[in-house]
């Protein structure tokens, strides 16, 4: 059997799949992505996922003839290499740099309408993060010969091979202009334009593995290392070559509603609204939650599948959770999470009002957004059987689906090697849920907002 390895790496969590030519999965590892809180400042453990990877890469090239290997990660991460590996270690997005350097950012950062790159807290600007590393460790930083994003990292290690790809340029970062494809004044107004390797399509094949790395690993000589992709645009990647490509909810730590075609004016940096770059070049119109992070804040430790009747009790009692429980990002990054109303009795009534949330505030972005036709769902909420069906009954005019892929990033990034063929996972398309009040629980819940 001939197969393909997707690594996909999340905010929250690491995987391995192994999928055969048919896009199906064969085998899945995964672990939890830890941040190291020591070292000279909070960063991702590249050496423990390092380790991790070559261990699954062994196992699975006992099961399979092994042609691809494609990274898939979460954006606004950037690694500095020299010759020999990292100077600095990979900075956790979160962190936030100190006060004064991000006032001096701030007034040196591109105009929102040339990137479309909403300001944002901590590191979530990549080149907040960059701009900070280079003014605090300025002898490492002199060393970096690349800048490299994160799915390109991994390329890097595995083959060798520098590049720069657009999709997590276009991440806001503030280092691309989405509009006109092409990096921004940020880049070489910070001499940074030649750490920049060349710019090379998601799909493209930057070289076979290393040769010690296939002997070490047992993967064939020939195994092919694709440059790589932003998990999101992953996501959206199958649905770009429809006539009309729907929007799409990408959903994990992050819920990202995008929605190709649409207009690039109407954007609003004060609602985090942003245009991301899709692996075809094009300026994506963009709006997003940290959804993922609002449902466990929300559900709890404990969270238990909740039943209809629970859904149907918090609408009829008029409790409601409004936003924001993630800090300082979303369309409502300003307002403090709070419950209103009848407080949940129990962890099935917890996870039933994180499914709520996240379900207005997904309506809430696509709305926004413009979005009149067809809405499909991929990633974590594809699990939660009441998610696709409460947004279509707040929709009852669009199509809304959810793939039968819980990870829409696996499945781009077999795309990737695969380019021009279906993947084996469909679309189904969700049926309304009858609730009673649904509508005018969405009314109060956005007259309290706004």
């Amino acid at each position: 059997m001939t197969a393909t390895i997707v690594l996909d790496i999340g905010k929250t969590n690491v995987k391995l799949v192994l999928l055969d030519d048919t896009g199906a999965v064969v085998a899945e590892r995964r672990m939890a992505n830890a941040v190291v809180r020591g070292g000279p400042y909070p960063h991702y453990d590249t050496e423990h996922i390092w380790s991790w990877l070559l261990d699954g890469l062994q196992s699975y090239a006992r099961l399979a003839y092994i042609g691809a290997i494609v990274p898939v990660t979460h954006g606004a991460t950037a690694a500095l290499v020299d010759q020999d590996g990292l100077v600095l270690p990979v900075l956790d997005y979160e962190y936030e740099p100190p006060a004064e350097q991000v006032a001096q950012y701030a007034a040196s950062r591109p105009a929102y309408t040339d990137t479309r790159s909403p300001q944002l807290p901590a590191g979530l600007n990549l080149g907040r993060q960059l701009a900070w590393q280079a003014h605090a460790f300025p002898a490492e930083f002199q060393r970096a010969r690349h800048i490299l994003m994160y799915p390109q990292y991994w390329a890097w290690r595995l083959s060798g091979v520098a590049a720069s790809e657009v999709t997590s340029l276009g991440c806001h970062t503030d280092l691309w202009q989405p509009a006109r494809q092409q990096y921004s004044l940020l880049v070489e107004g910070m001499g940074w334009t030649a750490l920049f390797p060349p710019l090379r399509p998601a799909w493209e094949a930057l070289g076979d593995i290393k040769p010690e790395l296939a002997q070490q690993t047992g993967l064939p000589a020939d195994c092919r290392i694709l440059c790589g992709i932003h998990d999101s645009n992953a996501s959206l990647l199958r649905h770009l070559t429809a006539d009309t490509p729907p929007a799409v909810l990408s959903t994990g730590t992050w819920v990202i509603a995008a929605a190709p075609g649409k207009q690039l004016d109407g954007l609003c940096e004060q609602a985090d609204m942003l245009a991301n770059t899709s692996a075809l070049g094009q300026a994506v119109a963009c709006m997003r939650f940290m959804g993922g992070r609002e449902f466990s804040e929300l559900a709890g430790a404990d969270a238990t599948p909740c039943t209809l009747e629970d859904l149907q009790a918090l609408i009829s009692q008029g409790t409601f959770a409004l936003p924001s429980f993630a800090g300082a990002t979303g369309p409502f990054a300003q307002r403090t999470g709070d419950i209103r109303g009848p407080a949940p009795r129990d962890s099935r009534q917890r996870y039933a009002l994180a499914t709520l949330y996240c379900v207005l505030m997904s309506d809430y972005c696509l709305t926004a957004l413009g979005v009149d036709g067809e809405v499909v769902v991929e990633g974590s909420f594809t699990g939660n059987p009441w998610f696709a069906p409460l947004l279509a009954a707040l929709r009852p005019q669009q199509q809304v689906s959810s793939t039968d892929d819980s990870s829409g990033t696996t499945c781009g990034g077999w795309l990737l090697h695969h380019w021009g063929r279906a993947p084996a996972s469909q679309k189904q398309i969700a049926s309304p849920l009858p609730l009673s009040g649904w509508q005018e629980y969405k009314q109060q819940w956005l007259k309290v907002l706004l």
